[in-house]
């Protein structure tokens, strides 16, 4: 049976414009620049000040107001509001008095921001040519024709970045035979291969890591006795190459201690990745922007934003006009009224946005500033073993700020010191407790960890177990296993590939 009932409830709801400052506080500073460009374009009562006005024409932009007997479609829906916004638009608050600056509730510089110089606003791009780009050039200096041509083009652009070619034969030849209508076999393909594989950087074009060492090996002089022998070491001793079983490499090769040592330093010094010698262009990670600048000025820490973050934004000028003019005006009729509350639509949504932008800025800084607090130590001293266990729930009740969003600002923002740039992320670690009870940074004894490793004797790595041992020796309360998840983190390998002759 159906039945009509009626319920209160209490329900929490973001306003577009928390859901704005959402987004922007995602937004690195790299990538501020182009978001605001993109609220430009879509919001016409939005403009950034001091930008350069087109005037490529020389002619003055129609008023809206002007012109709305020449456009009886622009404005064919009603707009959103009550009937009495409607019969009663108030346009006084969007007004000002003559001479007034703007606003200053929209005023988004202050003595907390970095230099605005040009050479400061202005990102680097590099020029230069990709690794593909660079296979392509070399690609003509091969006698082909059009229709091979087509096919080594396809085999270099089956190349990833690392310079190997890891598609099947097969599936390239479907690929030509269904994409571009070109009929081949893997034994045409194979010879494009082999030629290809004579390219720059030596390696390329290998189907895996084995294939490329020994191209780069056949590169070198074929009379050179080292040379022979890491030939047959690679080709002969590979896995047990990769697992550092030296003796029985040092077996199958007859040689002493000394010529194997020499051996294995002609590998080791052999590229496994070619195509990494060619910068890639476009990805994010290459160009870093700080969101932060953090200066010590005679033992005290200042704190500024890039400036970036605080473009100057303000509320178009031809808008306030048409404004003006239809408060001035007597007859006020139907069409008017409509424009009228489409402009102050347009601008509230300006005001939306250069809000969101403010609150972005406050809330940038108070987050930084609660970190800098938290880890003055290390920003006076740089020393990674000063840092504090630090979780997101301790920044948030500093700041009184949700934990999600000192989570958006942590995962995407970077930070500039005297001793390097660091992703704001790098100054939250848990926390270990000592023998003593003392709570320190897991990052702490990350960094004891890598030191350790890094004296340890080549010839005989610390094992995990050791590695343990020397930790508990210096007061931490440590286990084997975390040591091992510990080095992991670090991208440190097992003590027997750490190995050395």
């Amino acid at each position: 049976m159906l039945r009509q009932t009626q319920q209160q409830k209490l329900l929490q709801k973001l306003s577009p414009q928390q859901i704005q400052l959402m987004k922007l506080l995602q937004v690195p500073t790299a990538n501020l620049e182009e978001r605001i460009k993109e609220e430009l374009e879509e919001n016409p009562a939005l403009e950034l000040s001091g930008q350069l006005e087109d005037n490529s024409d020389n002619k003055e932009e129609p008023s809206i107001l002007d012109n709305l007997n020449d456009n009886d479609d622009d404005f064919e829906k009603e707009p959103d509001g009550s009937s009495d916004e409607y019969e009663n638009i108030d346009v006084s608050e969007y007004l000002r008095a003559e001479g007034d600056d703007d606003i200053a509730d929209y005023k988004l510089r202050d003595s907390n921001y970095g230099d605005d110089e040009e050479e400061d606003r202005t990102i680097p791009i590099r020029v230069e040519t990709s690794f593909h780009e660079q296979l392509m050039d070399q690609l003509g200096m091969l006698y082909l024709d059009e229709r091979e041509r087509r096919v080594a083009e396809q085999i270099i652009g089956s190349i990833d970045d690392d310079g190997y070619l890891r598609r099947e034969l097969s599936a390239m030849v479907d690929d030509l035979a269904f994409s571009q209508n070109v009929m081949t076999d893997e034994e045409e393909i194979r010879q494009l291969v082999l030629q290809i594989q004579r390219f720059e950087p030596a390696g390329v074009c290998a189907t895996n890591l084995q294939e490329c060492l020994l191209l780069q090996l056949k590169r070198k002089d074929q009379d050179d006795r080292l040379v022979q022998l890491a030939m047959k070491a690679i080709a002969e001793n590979f896995d047990e190459f990769t697992k550092k079983h030296f003796e029985k490499i040092q077996k199958n090769l007859g040689v002493d201690d000394e010529q194997l040592k020499e051996v294995i330093g002609l590998i080791i010094h052999l590229n496994p990745k070619p195509g990494s010698e060619y910068a890639t262009i476009n990805k994010a990670e290459s160009y870093v922007v700080p969101d932060f600048f953090i200066h010590n000025i005679n033992g005290k820490l200042e704190l500024t934003l890039n400036a970036r973050n605080a473009p100057e934004l303000r509320i178009s000028e031809g808008y306030r006009e048409m404004l003006k003019d239809y408060d001035r005006g007597d007859k006020k009729d139907k069409r008017q009224k409509e424009a009228v509350l489409f402009i102050k639509q347009k601008i509230d949504a300006a005001k939306w946005f250069i809000d969101a932008i403010k609150q972005r800025q406050h809330t940038l800084l108070s987050t930084m500033g609660a970190i800098l607090d938290y880890q003055r130590e290390f920003f006076l001293t740089g020393d990674e073993t000063s840092l504090r266990p630090m979780i997101l729930k301790d920044i948030a009740d500093i700041t009184h700020l949700d934990i999600s969003t000192v989570s958006r600002v942590a995962n995407s923002k970077y930070v500039q010191t005297e001793f390097g740039t660091y992703r704001l992320k790098f100054f939250f670690s848990e926390a270990l407790s000592t023998e003593s009870g003392e709570e320190v940074s897991t990052r702490e004894v990350k960094k004891i960890l890598s030191d350790l490793i890094g004296g340890e004797e080549k010839k005989k790595p610390l094992s995990d177990e050791k590695l343990t041992e020397l930790l508990q020796e210096k007061g931490y309360n440590i286990a084997r296993r975390t040591v091992a998840k510990y080095r992991e983190q670090l991208n440190i390998p097992v003590a027997r590939l750490r190995k050395e002759l």
